[in-house]
């Protein structure tokens, strides 16, 4: 199963995964906080869950298995998720993994702390085609480890 942190998501890794579904008969799961657009597919579904801070996260984590795969830029979630087994990839292609992602944790907290202080502002570039691209070779890449799971 893949669960899509689907609320900022980008359009352009949907469509991926949309496509990556009905081809290799992956059911995907998209939760978010506001109706979207999903095609019609007996392996695409949406989730709505209330808003409110988190809540995506937490009906995700209430139903992820070992070995699903979570599409998400979110790295505390992340992080709890890979504790209950999940693979994780974001909407630009990075994979975090056990290995990783206590660093990436840290990293995100001390940069949050940068920010409070006004030491830091702006955020990530806009998403690109070449995002687009390494996203889809994440996703080939982890779908064919599952594979081999």
């Amino acid at each position: 199963m893949i669960w899509v942190d689907a609320d900022a998501c980008p359009k352009a890794v949907k469509e991926v995964l949309f496509r990556a579904s009905e081809r290799r008969k992956l059911h995907i799961c998209l939760v978010a906080n506001r109706s979207m657009y999903i095609p019609r597919s007996s392996y695409v579904s949406l989730q709505v869950v209330p808003k409110g801070f988190d809540v995506a996260d937490e009906k995700i984590i209430e139903q992820v298995e070992k070995n699903d795969l979570i599409i998400t830029a979110d790295i505390p979630f992340a992080a709890e998720a890979i504790e209950r087994g999940a693979w994780i990839l974001t909407p630009r292609g990075e994979q975090y993994t056990e290995d990783d992602i206590r660093e990436r944790l840290s990293m995100r907290n001390f940069f949050e702390e940068m920010r409070n202080n006004g030491e830091m502002t702006g955020g990530p570039p806009p998403f690109g085609k070449a995002d687009k691209q390494r996203f889809a070779n994440g996703l080939d890449r982890i779908l064919a480890q599952l594979k081999n799971a």
